[in-house]
């Protein structure tokens, strides 16, 4: 994983733990990897990885079972869901709308360039 300097990097490792439980790769009720296992898959400190599953911990997305790992929850596809969309249409929408405006971009573009990307997603899944 390649991580940016515009956000935290324990933030930028729970998007990609939400994405992978909103494409199904990480299923509710299933074990994630333990923050030993993440860290070194991801080359992070373990402490970057508690952090993150502290915070997905708080939001309801993973579940901790004392001595056994953590798990993602029972609702944990909809908290993810929730979670990403909440952090879509207040941090990232408001950029691409700006950036729409500054380069004189119209809404039938944008919307066209929406479908695109729903249809060629579509066909990935």
């Amino acid at each position: 994983m390649e991580f940016n300097n515009n956000k935290a990097i324990y933030l930028q490792i729970a998007d990609m733990l939400c994405e992978k439980i909103l494409l199904n790769t990480l299923k509710q009720e299933e074990r994630i990897p333990s923050v030993r296992e993440l860290a070194v898959q991801l080359e992070v400190n373990p402490n970057t990885v508690m952090r993150t599953y502290d915070f997905l911990q708080g939001m309801d997305i993973i579940t901790n079972k004392r001595g056994v790992g953590y798990f993602v929850a029972t609702d944990g596809f909809a908290k993810a869901a929730d979670y990403r969309k909440t952090e879509f249409l207040q941090k990232e929408l408001p950029q691409v709308f700006k950036t729409a405006a500054l380069l004189n971009i119209s809404f039938d573009e944008l919307k066209q360039q929406y479908l695109n990307q729903q249809e060629a997603l579509k066909n990935k899944l």
